[in-house]
């Protein structure tokens, strides 16, 4: 995300927004994150899933039989929640698939670092002997969120509940 994003309270809610650079980091750092879809009947389907923060956006990997890939083809837009430093993080954007080599090797660097995950990058995917059980057998395509909303709100904290626009 390079541009800076709008920031704001949530409706409802009064004081000062928090700034993005207090967000970024906790949303970056999160364990697993939550990814929710739309199926073509319009029922929701939510799955975890591992995901990493490249060039300032949040990746995460799928299998392209799985249900969220198949609805991600129709629909391209998602929700990802996740929980991190007394911040419960919403970001609502499309996610698109990702398929250039460069891109797909710092994903993969950012999964060996972050959770230990090796996968490899080449044929526009990820490889590797094993994977999560939710992201379906190899290769795993790799998506960008592509951020238009995101919402912290305070799970253990004292801040304003804020979202910001991009």
């Amino acid at each position: 995300m390079h541009r800076e994003p709008r920031a704001q309270p949530v409706t409802g809610t009064t004081g000062d927004p928090m700034r993005w650079t207090e967000v970024v980091g906790p949303l970056a750092e999160a364990g697993t994150y939550w990814l929710s879809t739309t199926r073509a009947d319009g029922r929701p389907h939510a799955m975890p899933v591992l995901g990493v923060w490249v060039d300032d956006a949040l990746h995460f990997a799928s299998g392209p039989a799985t249900r969220k890939s198949r609805n991600l083809a129709g629909n391209a837009s998602c929700s990802i929640t996740a929980s991190r430093s007394g911040l419960d993080l919403v970001v609502e954007g499309d996610a698109a698939p990702v398929s250039d080599t460069q891109v797909l090797q710092r994903v993969a660097a950012a999964y060996r670092s972050k959770y230990g995950w090796s996968p490899s990058a080449h044929e526009g995917a990820l490889h590797a002997d094993a994977g999560a059980p939710t992201a379906g057998p190899p290769p795993w395509r790799v998506y960008r969120v592509e951020v238009v909303k995101v919402f912290a709100l305070p799970s253990d904290g004292d801040f304003t509940p804020t979202r910001w626009s991009f």
